[in-house]
């Protein structure tokens, strides 16, 4: 119950990394406000939490959303102690110069600019006391960069240098930053792929198979906890051995 008492705001909380998450995190106490753009899923989300979770339909990439969903649900939940940052999309898995710029565009918003959004909207609301905890999704692209993902890529090495500065930036208001950098996890992200890129990605697997959405939250539950009470700033692999390539 390492999250009893303690109030967790999950964007894409309602499939793939950001689901399983909240699933360990309610299953330890938490109380959960899960903010998605699926409203069907959002629907299953709410009828299988019932009220330990508040469900949201919010388009993360819209600033004036963002601020309006913040205000409701701290008017409802009165607290927040976890923001776990795991909306996103692969988007194109082209060379870089077919991209659109449209299609560049919608990554960097979602799997970044986003994160800014809803952090820098959390922030006066965060507890200082001891259990103001961020946790954001990057990916082992933003380390090496994954031939025909140049957005994605991009996009997770920006979650990775923005994480770096929140940790500084919150280090005296005692709220802790950290990002996980997963390899291919199995999850509804994967469909956005072709098989080939797939097939590219996993060759670079030392196990050899896809990691599970629920070893990514174990992680990410850590980082959220107060046993991780000495990192910030940090980037935790969960890539089955992948090194540089």
């Amino acid at each position: 119950m390492r999250f009893e008492g303690h109030q967790a705001l999950i964007t894409g909380g309602a499939s793939g990394i950001g689901l399983a998450t909240a699933r360990r995190m309610a299953g330890e106490g938490a109380r959960l406000i899960l903010w998605d753009i699926d409203a069907q899923a959002l629907d299953r989300a709410a009828a299988a939490f019932g009220p330990q979770a508040l469900c949201q339909r919010v388009d993360v990439t819209d600033e004036h959303a963002v601020q309006s969903a913040m205000a409701d649900a701290m008017a409802q939940c009165g607290r927040l102690d976890i923001v776990v940052n795991s909306a996103g999309i692969v988007g194109p898995s082209e060379p870089f110069w077919r991209h659109s710029l449209s299609a560049w565009q919608r990554v960097i918003d979602l799997n970044l600019t986003a994160i800014f959004l809803v952090c820098r909207a959390a922030v006066p609301h965060l507890s200082t006391g001891g259990t103001g905890r961020i946790v954001n999704l990057a990916s082992i692209a933003g380390k090496e960069g994954n031939a025909n993902q140049a957005a994605y890529s991009a996009s997770k090495a920006g979650v990775i240098g923005l994480t770096k500065s929140m940790a500084k930036d919150l280090v005296d208001r005692n709220i802790l930053v950290n990002a996980v950098a997963p390899a291919i996890v199995h999850s509804a992200l994967v469909a956005q792929m072709p098989p080939s890129q797939i097939e590219l990605v996993l060759a670079k697997i030392p196990m050899k198979r896809t990691g599970r959405v629920e070893e990514v939250a174990a992680l990410v539950c850590w980082l959220a906890s107060s046993e991780c009470s000495f990192s910030t700033g940090a980037v935790y692999d969960a890539s089955g051995g992948r090194a540089t390539y």
